[in-house]
């Protein structure tokens, strides 16, 4: 018998932050560090905040690029990922308030699979329905430019 997943779940995480730059999140059994870089008063340990939130949005591609990939029958092998994120910082330098932060995201996504490109197309599309960091973005006003195409 399958085991019927709720469609609406609350998420629980803690963290404890050991200086103004360097938090260990945990979630479930799985803890994760958020720092920033040495040049910023950090020690290096972990993404920044800005980092993590765009490395979500290549794990979020993959994961739910699969499901769609699957859920089509189509084989797209594995996945590599090519991101260039433009991030006005004059909020997080306390500058200004910045209603749109990333103001734009190009996400290329490569599959080694024997797709065809058409298939890609297809995956692509299905896959921008349900990734739920790229309706973030998108509803946050970010431009998203995320593109599909064969190794």
């Amino acid at each position: 018998m399958a085991i019927r997943q709720k469609s609406q779940v609350t998420v629980r995480m803690r963290g404890t932050a050991s200086s103004h730059s360097h938090v260990e999140v945990a979630v479930r059994d799985l803890t994760a560090e958020i720092d920033e870089p040495v040049e910023r008063g950090g020690t290096n340990r972990g993404f920044s905040p800005t980092e993590t939130a765009y490395a979500a949005l290549i794990g979020c591609t993959n994961t739910i690029g699969h499901k769609c990939a699957e859920a089509l029958g189509v084989d797209i092998g594995q996945l590599g990922f090519e991101m260039e994120v433009d991030f006005d910082r004059r909020g997080v330098l306390l500058q200004q308030e910045v209603a749109v932060p990333f103001t734009a995201i190009r996400l290329q996504v490569t599959a080694d699979g024997p797709a065809s490109a058409e298939e890609l197309d297809r995956v692509a599309a299905e896959t921008a329905k349900y990734c739920a960091i790229s309706k973030l973005f998108e509803g946050a006003g970010t431009k998203l430019d995320i593109r599909w195409r064969r190794n």
